[in-house]
């Protein structure tokens, strides 16, 4: 990703116009590597992020709604101490280094106004926040580091005097083969130095590449090397264009991350399933031949006064089969010939019986691995730590998960929102981000005349267009079939079948699983799923 020293700069230069000059108000910790400051500013209240995150490191405005955990984290705490109602003085960044310093004015204990610094070193994997007091003294970090004098890493801990990182300069990739794409050559410090400058002087674009319509890189100005191969889409500003291109992937991670055991279990349950379900099958398949097992006992039955103890084969004529030939029997030496009779019925009753057993047993587990396949695709939904809980509340009440311990009985039930969107005709729309959820909003929530969505024969999302008494448009009608189709197994294929109808025709039969309904009487519409439209529509 190109969040190099230059692009830095660049939404450096937008901060400074935003924060500069503003005051702390309140300080959150959503995740083990991000911090969120709001700030009074400039532009009145705005929230700046500063992730040390190794994988994608960064400072920018924000304005995405980040779930916190319900106890602050301790060095949230320590920031909260420190820093709520400072004053930022001064935003400062090393001439190509991806590391930016915040001066800040604060209140002591005692009410004295005194200095404190945060630095941001958005270094890849030595990302690091770090507190410093007013004698560059560190306070605490994010991630402490003991440093080794073989390697040169330097130690970052609480007491220590704050050193700043060794000069990493250098060309980042991508700029590199813009500068060659337009003719640059040779040595590049000349050309990458006067855009590091041009970057102050010029307001610098924020632009994103795509390529086939995802997210391919950022940039802070046109990109020509890919010609018409790559989409570049303007932003009005570094913060909306950073917040758009790190939230699919960010939410995704935060989920694997704090959901790890969750999925693990529900994979596990499902290939348990999986392989119970072709063992089945297989059994299932072998009760086909029970037929031959009641024409050898018919056969020896015939023949009972042709044959003794003691043989462990036997050739009769086949008078099943239309020619007559004979057919080879086994037989247990140790039973009589009428015993050896008996025990082929016993085995064709055997295996009757275990046709209607293992049929019954098939479409359980058929139920069963569908349910669980659901839920794998509810997972990828989750948007935080409540979804999660909700998914394990479902699990635990259909058994899959066991509860934990004696407090569970006690434990408040958790109760997530659904996604909401609204259309460019106005309508509300609503979409379940897990079964719970879906049943909530089809079996409780939504009237009878509201439109239900889902899509045909792959697991997905409820979606309610609300149509409260109106009759709705046929934008919103489309729109609300391609987030069906989004929000679905599906949203990677082309054209999909959406199917929808009221809400009163659709059941959910007693005894059925989370989320499982049936529904008759709909409509179905091709459609292609729209992540760009999930987006544009979203009400946050």
């Amino acid at each position: 990703m190109a969040f190099d020293a230059i692009f830095l700069s660049a939404v450096v230069g937008e901060l400074r116009s935003a924060v500069q000059g503003g005051r702390i108000d309140k300080i959150y910790q959503p995740g083990a590597q991000d911090v969120v400051l709001a700030v009074r500013g400039n532009r009145g209240n705005v929230r700046m992020l500063l992730s040390a995150n190794p994988s994608h490191p960064r400072l920018h405005l924000t304005t995405l709604d980040r779930e916190n955990p319900e106890k602050p984290p301790m060095f949230c705490m320590l920031l909260r101490k420190h820093l709520t109602g400072a004053r930022i003085l001064e935003i400062e960044q090393p001439y190509m280094e991806r590391v930016v310093t915040f001066h800040l004015e604060a209140t002591d204990e005692l009410g004295d106004k005194v200095c404190r610094s945060l630095v941001l070193e958005a270094m890849g994997r030595w990302a690091n926040l770090i507190l410093l007091d007013g004698e560059g003294r560190i306070l605490d970090c994010l991630r402490r580091v003991e440093g080794d004098i073989t390697t040169g890493v330097r130690q970052i801990l609480p007491g220590l005097f704050y050193r700043e990182p060794d000069p990493r300069f250098g060309v980042p990739p991508l700029i590199e083969r813009e500068l060659r794409f337009r003719g640059e050559e040779g040595d590049l410090s000349q050309a990458v130095e006067s855009m590091w400058n041009a970057v102050k002087e010029y307001p610098p674009t924020p632009i994103m590449l795509l390529q086939e319509g995802k997210p391919k890189d950022i940039t802070f100005l046109p990109i020509l090397q890919y010609g018409p191969d790559m989409e570049l889409r303007e932003y009005p500003t570094f913060g909306e264009l950073l917040d758009d291109f790190y939230e699919t992937r960010e939410r995704q991670e935060r989920t694997r991350q704090r959901g790890e055991d969750l999925l693990r279990a529900v994979k596990n349950a499902r290939d348990r399933t999986a392989r119970k379900l072709e063992n089945q099958r297989q059994e299932l398949l072998a009760t086909k031949d029970r037929e031959r097992l009641r024409q050898m006992g018919d056969i020896l039955t015939s023949n009972l006064h042709l044959l003794e103890k003691g043989r462990s084969t036997v050739r009769l004529s086949n008078y099943y089969d239309p020619e007559g030939a004979e057919v080879e029997i086994p037989l247990d030496p140790r039973l009589t010939p009428q015993q050896n009779a008996a025990r082929y019925y016993r085995e064709y009753n055997k295996a009757k019986n275990a046709e209607s057993a293992l049929t019954l047993q098939i479409e359980k587990g058929e139920g069963d691995l569908s349910y669980l396949d659901s839920v794998l695709e509810t997972l990828a939904l989750a948007e935080g730590e409540r979804d999660l809980q909700e998914i394990r509340q479902e699990l635990t009440e259909t058994g899959y998960l066991k509860k934990q311990g004696k407090s569970a009985k006690g434990a408040k039930r958790v109760s997530g929102k659904p996604m909401e969107f609204r259309t460019d005709g106005g309508f509300r729309v609503s979409v379940g981000k897990n079964n719970s959820q879906n049943d909530l909003l089809t079996a409780k929530q939504a009237g009878k005349g509201d439109l239900w969505f889902h899509t045909q024969k792959i697991h997905g999302s409820h979606v309610i267009l609300w149509t409260e008494g109106a009759e709705p448009d046929e934008g919103s009608v489309a729109q609300a079939a391609a987030l069906a189709a989004w929000f679905s197994q599906g949203r990677e294929a082309g054209k999909i079948p959406v199917d929808y109808t009221p809400v009163k025709f659709v059941k959910k039969p007693a005894g059925a699983r989370p989320g499982m309904v049936i529904y008759t009487t709909y409509q179905t519409m091709m459609v292609q799923p729209d992540g760009e439209l999930a987006k544009r529509l979203r009400v946050r």
